[in-house]
């Protein structure tokens, strides 16, 4: 497996993005990276396994006061194959490497779901209830520099 950044203006002749799940998740990057910012490496990423795109993971936007956010996604055909928790483990290190001093965090749902258990794997720590956009009462996570 592997993370191929998600351009600004992905080549859509190209093979691997003609899925229909890749074609929907380049189009919410189409409105995404206007409102988030576009700032490698805190970009979004295809995942991608076996020549296919199987999911979606990056930062939020570029870090803010030392914090940065992660989410990572995996298309429903490809769940519960280590996917999410591989690309939990690569943003991190990404965010290690483009920072050692940024704090990682990440939101979840209020419940115990898979999300929860990739990131307690990974060494966060749930420290709080936030209010996101997407969640609505979310799970706030962080995870200190390494």
């Amino acid at each position: 497996m592997n993370l191929s950044p998600i351009p600004l203006e992905p080549d859509s002749s190209n093979p691997l993005y003609q899925s229909e799940n890749c074609q929907a998740l380049i189009s919410i990057y189409d409105d995404y990276y206007p409102k988030n910012g576009y700032e490698p490496p805190w970009t979004g990423y295809f995942i991608i396994k076996d020549e296919a795109v199987v999911g979606s993971c990056g930062f939020t936007k570029a870090p803010v006061d030392g914090v940065v956010e992660i989410a990572y996604w995996t298309f429903p055909e490809y769940e519960g194959q280590g996917i999410a928790s591989f690309a939990c483990g690569e943003l991190i290190r990404m965010a290690n490497e483009a920072d050692p001093t940024v704090k990682v965090t990440a939101k979840t749902a209020p419940d115990e779901n898979p999300s929860v258990t990739i990131l307690k794997k990974h060494h966060f720590q749930q420290t709080g209830i936030v209010q996101d956009e997407e969640i609505g009462e979310a799970w706030l996570w962080e995870r200190g520099s390494r």
